[in-house]
């Protein structure tokens, strides 16, 4: 048992360092040999936990997306609040850590989003089911939102929720382009406009 956790903790460190260094200079410059020596790990312990980079890069990329996901339905259980309210808290939560922050903080799927969607396949599907679960966890806000009032363009909540998403996500891009929230803010204020006052 103890050699079952020695084992998850080093896999879980390696991938922990390794969004680290990804995050700073992308899936292509980050250097094997340097990230290893920053884990303080062999090159023989990590082809045991991974096949290869590109193993590597889907398991940070699916690590980072189950993270994500829990801090988003967090955020969309928050009580006392009606479904609306929570949607609009989670984009205004992004928005005011770009503000304090000056930058996507630990966003890995902007970081990755268009850097490795023509290298590795088996990484842009890592990506998309990523961006898959988030579209359903506000489909299922949205859903909650419909009971209460129409929704615009008269759309169904997974319409509604794809499109949220992929504002933000254009919005993100631009926002990290930039270094300016503008982006960011404008794409609040559209979803703002969808859901409030309708």
């Amino acid at each position: 048992m103890n050699k079952t956790l020695q084992r998850n903790d080093t896999r879980e460190h390696l991938l922990a360092i390794g969004e680290q260094v990804c995050l700073q200079r992308g899936f292509t410059g980050m250097g094997l040999i340097e990230m290893l020596a920053l884990a303080e790990v062999t090159k023989g312990s990590f082809y045991h936990y991974f096949g290869s980079k590109e193993a590597f890069g889907v398991a940070l990329i699916e690590r980072y997306f189950s993270h994500f996901q829990q801090q988003i339905d967090q955020q969309l259980s928050l009580p006392d609040l009606t479904p609306t309210e929570r949607l609009l808290a989670h984009f205004r939560y992004g928005e005011r850590l770009f503000i304090e922050q000056g930058h996507i903080v630990g966003c890995l799927g902007v970081k990755l989003s268009a850097e490795v969607c023509d290298l590795s396949e088996p990484m842009r599907d890592a990506l998309q089911q990523g961006a898959n679960a988030i579209i359903a966890a506000y489909t299922r806000c949205l859903t909650e939102v419909a009971a209460e009032q129409p929704l615009p363009f008269r759309q169904t909540p997974q319409q509604l929720a794809q499109r949220c998403y992929l504002l933000w996500l254009g919005a993100s891009l631009q926002s990290k382009i930039s270094r300016e929230p503008g982006p960011i803010s404008l794409a609040l204020d559209t979803i703002e406009q969808w859901l409030i006052s309708r």
